[in-house]
């Protein structure tokens, strides 16, 4: 039971290692993860008494 758990952890690690990888190297490839850059203009109305 315990070398499962050590080989999930394992995995873990490796996976978020991989993440923060491809974050770095993702744009490299095509990949674009800045947000889009859209002005929103809404119009507020606030009630006073």
């Amino acid at each position: 039971m315990f070398r499962l758990i050590k080989w999930l952890f394992y995995l873990a690690i490796l996976g978020f290692i991989a993440l923060v990888a491809y974050t770095y190297v993702g744009p490299f490839f095509g990949a674009d993860f800045s947000p889009p850059q859209d002005e929103i203009r809404q119009e507020i109305i606030l009630e006073t008494n």
